[in-house]
Order: structure tokens, then sequence, then C-alpha cells
């Protein structure tokens, strides 16, 4: 809170450092309320996943059903050597498409964990950044007043 009973300060900076202070809790305020409803964004947002991955799987088990059952009733030779090499190829596809999902969801991961990692170095170097010109500001103010100070004094 700001101290409203210095003697010295001048009221127009006392209002502008009370507009700072309502202002900066106001986003304060934002962002706390957008924090609480995060961890429902993030289930729902968990929960469509999973309906969408469940929705695909019996779409799939669907669609094969249906081929399966009309090439049952059509009583169409298949060819056993050929049957043998479509299979092999569609396990080789699916084993590759399995490696490279894996490697992207890790690429995503490790992308995800380097952004987090980022942010925690920003807002360190923010206080940093704001130490400093805390600092700064607080020279110069002591700069100034010692030269008010002796202005006066002549």
């Amino acid at each position: 809170m700001v101290d409203k009973t210095a003697k010295d300060e001048n009221p127009r900076t006392a209002d502008a450092r009370d507009v700072f202070d309502t202002v900066k809790e106001n986003y304060l305020s934002t962002i706390d309320e957008i924090a609480k409803v995060q961890p429902q964004y993030s289930q729902s947002i968990s929960n469509l996943q999973l309906d969408y991955i469940q929705t695909t799987k019996n779409m799939i088990q669907t669609a094969f059903s249906a081929q399966k059952q009309i090439a049952g009733t059509w009583n169409y030779p298949v060819n056993a050597m050929y049957a043998d090499q479509f299979a092999k190829q569609t396990n080789e596809l699916t084993n590759n498409t399995i490696r490279s999902v894996g490697i992207n969801n890790q690429l995503t991961i490790n992308a995800l964990d380097a952004a987090r990692e980022n942010m925690k170095i920003y807002n360190r170097t923010m206080d940093a950044v704001n130490e400093f010109n805390t600092n700064v500001i607080r020279a110069w103010t002591s700069f100034f007043s010692a030269q008010q100070q002796q202005f006066f004094k002549q």
C-alpha cells in the first residue's frame, strides 16, 4: 500500500501513485480470474481430445467391419502372396508412423519445456531490469535532491 501520511509528498504525486496502484491491482485481478478457469479449460480440452480419439477408433472399427462383411458376401478370392505383402507393408508403415509420432511428441514436449524455462528467464530478467531502473531513479533523485539543497543554501 501507499503511505499517504508522508509530510513532504506532493498531493499530485500521491494521486499518481494511487492511479498506478489501482491499475496494477486491476490487471492482477484480471489475471487471477483467468488463472481460476484455466484448469477447467485444460480439462475440457483433454476431454475433447479423448472423445475425438474414441470417435476415430469407432469410425475405423465400423468402416472395416462393413468392408469385411461386404468382402465376405462376395466370396472374392484373395491371393495369399499379395495379402502377406500388403500386411507386411502396412505393419511397416504403421511402425514408422508410430515412431514419427513419438519423435514429434518428444520434440513438442521439449519445445513446451523450453518455452516454460524461457518464461522463467524472462521473469528473472524483468526483476533485474526493474531493480536496475529503481536504482537509477534513486541515484538521480539523490543527485537532484543534493543539487537542490546546495542551490537553496546559496
